[in-house]
């Protein structure tokens, strides 16, 4: 796959360089907010070959990309320079965007940034709770605290970081945003704290906090500032902006941050955090149950973003959290089982290659390949997947299950789930496998529409040699029928139905199938197609008319397990597929999958009779004149 060609294919059909208003990416997806989204072509983009799905959610564009995505976005990157991720749209986009679509829109954009530096600063936490754990570390070690020191700075930071992703959103100076954020992490703050004493800005009490791990105080602060610095262009004349705007931009924001927006925004962020402690005290499996159902509908309309500031917040003051890691852990692997359920029963090969690929994905923890490329398509793996994950939701909140650190939950996010509560581990290992067996084997109990292989269209045999022999041979028997499937050929008088059996429709065999399709015996026209599916009526060129009859009282099945590739009327020469069949599938429902094949004009071709074999393939002679 030339990546470098996609993003330049992606950036052509989203209306040019000149329409992006705000480029970032996450791990599979590429996030656009743009002025004008008529002229998004997103029928075109979802064709090209590497995009996986588009959809357009939360107050972006994304497109789904995979795991290569950076490669993608570097491509993008280099045609827009470096100011096109940096843009803002919100005085210039066309689309009327609700509330709540904003509100998302503003923290999946402030959050994607930092990402980054929480997951790698939780991986730390997560190996140093190894090394703890086997002995190879102890917490009173140097180096620990070293390590430690290191994994606590992107938390303690946390503010600094934020100020960054939120001012690419409200399209304000990074490192304005970033200055203002250090002034409220001051040291000069602690100190003052520790002493117990007051402070005043002209008049007016300071309410100082520890603003170390915050969230919601440094977004808003940004936002404010935002009108701040419009403001201090409008007043600044030209020939001293250069240090006016700056100057006016700190005095303002900072001492509004201090006395005003900061206070408040912690009051908020304490308000919200306590929400979510009382909610799991009393219920403690309602949000991972929650979590572990909706999971899916969170990442399609872009609002899997909502619990990240709860779930830092705790992570900052707790060192660990409850609303977004236990609840993702049973999605993402039960999201992971459906789609390997789906590649284990799929026969259709680039189905089954995708879902293998997609579901191993999901299982370490991305999960967009798995849900936009295979079960949201088919649709009963997603139900399956929503039921697993709410299973193991339940027994995740029920036991308590928290993570210790900021890592995508899945197989290779377990050690985030290593702390202090040795049984912790345990109830994380009981969750995955809960959500692994239930989404699985729903999956295979409810099966899916399985797609054509549409290779088997062009392929009578695996090999070329296979198909010169088998051309062959009905090349060279025109008068004689040529088997229409594969496997054991059974006498039409040991068919368990009296119908068949009797002869009462005509004259026979019967195959008891090793393969799952249907193919033309012969030259000539479909007279009779059921709408079950189960059963054609061909009639060749010379008028022999034949009757290929898909198991006993398939005719229930209404259609199910059936696919048919030919219409009554049609045309058909020798080869062509007329039907597919799951053989497995229509076993397991309690039908005998013995196929009646059937002269229905016996009279006018009594001289053919059944060939002398046990087992048949495909192509060669099955019914021959005596």
């Amino acid at each position: 796959m030339n990546y470098k060609q996609l993003g330049k294919e992606v950036l052509a059909r989203v209306g040019g360089k000149d329409n992006v208003a705000m480029l970032t990416h996450c791990a599979t997806r590429l996030r656009f907010e743009f002025h004008d989204y008529s002229k998004v072509e997103k029928e075109q983009i979802e064709k090209l070959p590497g995009v996986i799905s588009v959809v357009n959610k939360g107050g972006q564009f994304q497109i789904i990309v995979g795991n290569e995505v950076q490669q993608v976005y570097r491509a993008i990157h280099e045609e827009i320079g470096p100011e096109g991720d940096q843009k803002n749209n919100s005085n210039n986009n066309k689309e009327k965007k609700s509330v709540i679509s904003r509100l998302i829109s503003v923290i999946s954009t402030t959050f994607t940034p930092f990402i980054p530096a929480i997951i790698g600063a939780g991986m730390i936490k997560a190996v140093l709770a190894i090394l703890v754990l086997v002995g190879l570390l102890t917490e009173e070690s140097q180096t620990f605290f070293i390590l430690n020191t290191v994994a606590d700075a992107a938390f303690f930071f946390m503010p600094v970081l934020l100020a960054y992703g939120a001012s690419i959103k409200f399209g304000t100076s990074p490192i304005l945003s970033m200055t203002i954020a250090g002034v409220l992490l001051h040291p000069n703050w602690a100190g003052v704290l520790e002493a117990g004493d007051t402070l005043h800005f002209i008049g007016v009490p300071v309410q100082l906090t520890d603003y170390a791990g915050s969230v919601l105080p440094i977004i808003i602060t940004v936002w404010i500032m935002s009108y701040v610095e419009r403001f201090a262009e409008w007043v600044s004349p030209s020939i001293i902006k250069f240090f006016l705007k700056p100057m006016l931009i700190m005095l303002i924001t900072a001492p509004l941050a201090l006395v005003v927006i900061g206070p408040i925004g912690t009051y908020l962020n304490d308000l919200v955090a306590f929400g979510a402690d009382t909610i799991n005290s009393h219920a403690s499996w309602l949000i991972p149950m929650l979590m572990g159902t909706l999971q899916p509908f969170l990442l399609i309309t872009g609002t899997a973003w909502a619990m990240t500031p709860i779930a830092t917040t705790q992570l900052s003051n707790n060192g660990y959290e409850t609303m977004n890691g236990p609840g993702m852990l049973a999605s993402n692997i039960a999201q992971g089982a459906a789609t390997l359920a789906v590649a284990v029963k799929s026969k259709n090969r680039e189905l089954k290659q995708m879902a293998g690929s997609a579901g191993f994905t999901a299982l370490v923890g991305i999960t967009e390949p798995s849900l936009y490329g295979v079960t949201l398509k088919l649709k009963k793996p997603l139900i399956a997947a929503m039921i697993g994950g709410g299973c193991a939701g339940i027994y995740a909140g029920l036991s308590g299950l928290v993570r210790y650190a900021f890592v995508s939950p899945g197989l290779a996010g377990i050690p985030a789930f290593i702390g202090e509560n040795p049984m912790n581990i345990v109830h994380a290992l009981m969750t995955i496998v809960i959500a692994f067996v239930v989404a699985f084997a729903v999956t295979w109990i409810l099966g899916f529409e399985d797609p054509v292989d549409e290779t088997i269209t062009t392929e009578v045999s695996e090999t070329k040699e296979n198909q010169k022999e088998i051309n062959k041979v009905i090349a060279t028997t025109q008068t004689s029928i040529a088997s229409p499937l594969s496997g054991i050929v059974v006498p039409l008088e040991e068919v368990n139905d009296d119908v068949f059996s009797s002869g009462l429709l005509g004259k026979g065999t019967a195959i008891v199938p090793d393969q799952n399709e249907v193919r033309a015996p012969f030259s000539g026209e479909v007279v009779t197609l059921l709408p079950s599916k189960h059963a054609i009526g061909l009639k060749r060129d010379d008028g022999l008319e034949l009757l290929i009859h898909i198991g006993i009282d398939t005719v229930n099945l209404n259609g199910e397990f059936f696919t048919v590739h030919v219409q009554q009327g049609d045309r058909i020469e020798t080869g062509d597929l007329l039907v597919n069949f799951d053989r497995e599938a229509i076993k397991d429902k309690g039908y005998d999958i013995v196929t009646p094949i059937i002269i229905t004009n016996p009279d006018e071709f009594q001289d053919m009779t059944v060939v002398s074999v046990e087992q048949i393939d495909y192509g060669q002679k099955l019914l021959d004149k005596k």
